[in-house]
């Protein structure tokens, strides 16, 4: 079964829901393909995002969908597996469906790939975190433990501290000489105790983190481990569109203008898709811009070919 639309969005999350709520309002026939794979599904809430401060993303998104079909934007539960550019945008679906449309939003965001330390992943989200601005305030003047996951996870150290002045830097598989001079002298000013070794998992009683255990059985009274977890962005489908992507420390993200548009014509990305640092707040207005600036875009194509017919 093939259908036409005038604007697909690939990636249900923030920034996909608020192009497309811009753009049924707009009364533009949109579809919204949605795998069901937040980035911040481990998290029970999410903070800073004003007005909706404390809310669990799953309501917060629930509620996004609930909005989006008062206005006939269509949602399908499916995944995005192939996209080709000619006279319009084809995009092929894991369930064997394909749908057509003449502009693309792709928010297909990115995936966050934890330290291979026992405990960690399962207390993902929980007391293992990896955002202070998103979970600093809950753990505030808690022992808090940083596991160091490249010499960059220096400045996460440094970060926490406005939260905790008790604050671990578990080095872990980063070499102590891999940190400059001024990386040491910033953690002594901080108060920031640093602890070589190798980190082999974490402690658990009573279903709440307790320690941080070192390979050589040392363990650390921790009660909250950060951590940077790798980023690994979904920018598979922009690829194959020959979108331009800049490379970071934290992955290739699709570059994009101000308003969200890509290098590709016709195909805009937000949220995750742009960037590592991208918050909640912050897709959701990315998806805003997207969605009215291709809705003036369409128009003014259309007008111009009324006027040369």
């Amino acid at each position: 079964m093939t259908e036409t639309y005038e604007v697909i969005v690939i990636g249900g999350g923030t920034a996909g829901l608020s192009a497309a709520l811009v753009l049924g309002r707009a009364r533009r026939r949109t579809l919204v393909i949605d795998a069901g794979e937040p980035r911040n599904a481990p998290a029970a809430h999410m903070q800073g995002y004003l007005s909706r401060d404390g809310m669990p993303p799953a309501e917060f998104l629930a509620i996004g969908r609930e909005e989006i079909a008062r206005y006939g934007v269509e949602l399908v539960r499916d995944r995005a597996v192939d996209v080709t550019r000619g006279k319009d945008f084809a995009v092929a679906l894991a369930s064997g469906r394909h749908v057509h449309a003449r502009r693309l939003v792709v928010t297909t965001g990115l995936k966050d790939e934890l330290p291979a330390v026992p405990g960690v992943a399962e207390r993902f989200g929980r007391d293992v975190l990896h955002c202070p601005y998103c979970h600093g305030w809950e753990v505030r003047d808690q022992a808090f433990g940083v596991l160091a996951t490249s010499p960059l996870s220096v400045h996460q150290a440094l970060i926490v501290t406005q939260w905790s002045k008790d604050v671990t830097f578990f080095l872990h598989e980063v070499a102590e000489e891999e940190l400059s001079d001024d990386d040491l002298r910033r953690l002594a000013a901080a108060g920031v105790k640093v602890v070589p070794g190798e980190v082999a998992g974490v402690v658990v009683e009573d279903d709440r983190l307790t320690g941080v255990r070192l390979a050589d059985g040392t363990v650390h009274d921790r009660q909250v481990l950060f951590t940077a977890p790798r980023a690994v962005p979904q920018t598979g489908l922009l690829q194959r569109l020959g979108s331009e992507l800049n490379e970071t420390p934290f992955g290739a993200y699709a570059v994009v203008d101000a308003t969200g548009l890509t290098s590709v014509p016709g195909v805009w990305a937000a949220g995750n898709a742009v960037g590592f640092s991208e918050q909640v707040v912050n897709a959701a207005s990315g998806g805003y811009r997207a969605g009215a600036t291709i809705n003036g875009e369409l128009l003014m194509a259309d007008l111009d070919a009324a006027v040369q017919v």
